[in-house]
């Protein structure tokens, strides 16, 4: 099998190696967004339950604390407005939104690349198959070459342009794939991080008497 495809590849021309470039590309992208975006994630039902038990108790520095032990954008956000508790609901908000602000940019980074080096792996794999075309063709219509090798050129111009195809499409559709994959999980985190802190600040307005600034 490796063969077959070691052999498919050096058929298509060095314009598979452009396109191999973008295809290491878009995995390097996918992987380490992969392993950032699920070690960022926490269940977000379970850490609101746990923070509506802390301020209903009054006790917003274990709430605190267990933010800090979290160690994800969420509760880090959290975590910005809960220090704040004994300001006014403004200065709340304005914390949570000052966290939020540092922590989308990473929640975002690097995956709309996926994109891009999905087009830059089709134009590629294009550029490849007009040359294997032009190739081709310019055997056909060769005076100066041996009729006799007319034909051998002739398919291995249309071999190099069908590879250079295929690769592209190939590297174009992993790309295009890994960019769904991880804009529905960053959209999720982004609703999850919306939702959550706008419950923890409604709990934390609605219950100001009862907590309890002691140790904070």
């Amino acid at each position: 099998m490796f063969s077959t495809l070691w052999h498919h590849y050096n058929e298509g021309g060095w314009a598979m190696w452009l396109i191999l470039f973008w295809l290491v590309c878009s995995i390097a992208v996918i992987v380490e967004r992969t392993v950032y975006l699920f070690g960022a994630s926490i269940n977000k039902e379970v850490f609101v339950a746990t923070m509506q038990k802390c301020i209903l108790a009054g006790d917003v520095a274990k709430a605190v604390k267990m933010c800090s032990a979290a160690n994800a954008p969420l509760a880090r956000i959290v975590q910005a407005g809960l220090v704040k508790v004994n300001r006014p609901d403004e200065e709340v908000q304005a914390g949570m939104d000052e966290a939020a602000l540092r922590e989308m940019p990473a929640i975002n980074r690097r995956t709309g690349f996926l994109a891009l080096f999905a087009n830059l792996a089709m134009l590629c794999g294009l550029f490849g198959t007009i040359v294997g075309l032009i190739r081709a063709f310019g055997a056909v219509g060769g005076e100066s070459i041996d009729p006799s090798q007319k034909a051998r050129i002739l398919a291995e111009g249309i071999s190099e342009a069908m590879n250079c195809t295929a690769f592209g499409l190939i590297a174009a559709i992993v790309a295009l794939m890994g960019f769904a994959f991880l804009n529905g999980k960053t959209q999720g985190m982004e609703d999850d991080i919306n939702e959550a802190s706008v419950r923890v600040l409604n709990l934390v307005v609605a219950n100001r008497q009862k907590v309890n600034l002691q140790g904070m």
